[in-house]
């Protein structure tokens, strides 16, 4: 038996007419980028998410850049975020020569803790600029934006919300992407809303700076393409992609419900076992992962290889321990419950298209495992 982690494939027959009929209209149409079918996903994802304005970008690593670009972050400037996340969080900090500083996380929900974020920004050192925090929805629960959100207007910080995950998560009656300054997301294939290829979105409620970034992802355009009032990027979303994410995008509130369903049979038949994700009352999770902590990590992934069960590990090292930052000077020990994290975490399959027996399966084995 062979159970996929991520099943795309499935999920692509259940629209296969519908995504093939909008990629041949595009085709037809030819306007491959910035094309029609780009402002209707805009305008579908803001009624979504309930925001303003949101713009389509290249991926969710260029949608991080617009929007610390528009705010004009760079050298000199202190980003506050997590060192338990994937490596373009803190990278875009770095590529704009800013300092990413590093909040070890929350021990249940994975993402940046409050008060060990007040606690860096008290010890800043003096070259430094406190100017912003990139807040992570680690594998689709959204990070705690009530303490977040006072830290920030507390210390004037940009407080940015790194959805990459979490799109179609609910925070306290608020979808993801719609908390801080401004929201980013990632349209990555194996993301819960993934496009066939990359792609990502900012979203704001602040016009000027929506208008700012959509200048910024057309190398700075100002009145036409040929006149540039600042830097910028080549941060467009392919045309294609557009047309694929809407009618992915019709089918993602059953897709969450599904995720759900699944979800919640992983921690019924497993919380007495391993530790499972961690959810408050007032919160929903998308499920882009679902990780479970154990002391027998290496024991579990070994036997459920054998049984052709894959699993993942997110992350096996945190970014204060990479080579790309060694030069912040952090060592091991800096940032322990991300550390200890890292040790013991590892994903299950988790998407909406997971048939009832696979899934008992993977229970049983897992059971199987941490009696052994």
């Amino acid at each position: 038996m062979n159970i996929p982690f991520i099943d795309l494939k499935q999920q692509y027959l259940t629209i296969k007419e519908e995504v093939n009929d909008s990629i041949l209209k595009v085709l037809q149409h030819g306007q491959y980028v910035l094309g029609p079918e780009i402002r209707d996903l805009e305008s579908e994802l803001a009624q979504f998410i309930q925001v303003q304005h949101v713009l389509t970008c290249s991926s969710g690593t260029d949608a991080l850049l617009l929007a610390l670009m528009a705010y004009d972050v760079g050298p000199g400037d202190a980003v506050f975020t997590t060192p338990f996340t994937f490596i373009a969080t803190a990278e875009v900090i770095s590529l704009l020569g800013a300092t990413p500083v590093f909040v070890d996380i929350d021990e249940k929900t994975f993402n940046i803790a409050p008060q060990l974020l007040e606690e860096k920004i008290a010890t800043l050192p003096e070259n430094l600029n406190a100017k912003a925090i990139i807040a992570v929805d680690l594998f689709g629960l959204c990070a705690d934006y009530d303490e977040l959100t006072s830290v920030a207007n507390k210390h004037n910080l940009i407080l940015v919300e790194d959805a990459a995950q979490s799109l179609g998560a609910v925070y306290k009656g608020k979808k993801a992407g719609a908390f801080g300054h401004v929201a980013a997301t990632s349209f990555y294939p194996a993301k819960p809303l993934g496009a066939y290829g990359d792609g990502g979105a900012v979203f704001t409620n602040d016009t000027s700076i929506h208008e700012k970034m959509e200048s910024i992802r057309v190398h700075g355009q100002g009145k036409n393409k040929y006149d540039n009032v600042r830097l910028g990027l080549n941060a467009r979303m392919d045309t294609i992609q557009a047309a694929v994410l809407l009618h992915k995008l019709q089918i993602f509130p059953r897709e969450i419900e599904q995720r759900q369903q699944i979800a919640n049979l992983y921690t019924q038949s497993l919380n007495e076992y391993v530790t499972t994700p961690f959810i408050p009352d007032d919160c929903t999770s998308t499920w882009a992962q679902y990780s479970i902590l154990s002391d027998k990590r290496e024991v579990i992934q070994k036997h459920l290889k054998e049984q052709g069960i894959p699993t993942c590990i997110f992350y096996a090292k945190p970014l204060h321990m990479q080579d790309a930052f060694k030069s912040l000077g952090y060592k091991q020990g800096d940032f322990p419950i991300s550390e200890n994290a890292a040790q013991k975490i590892m994903s299950l399959p988790m998407h909406p298209y997971l048939k009832p027996q696979d899934q008992q399966h993977i229970i049983a084995q897992i059971i199987a495992a941490v009696n052994k």
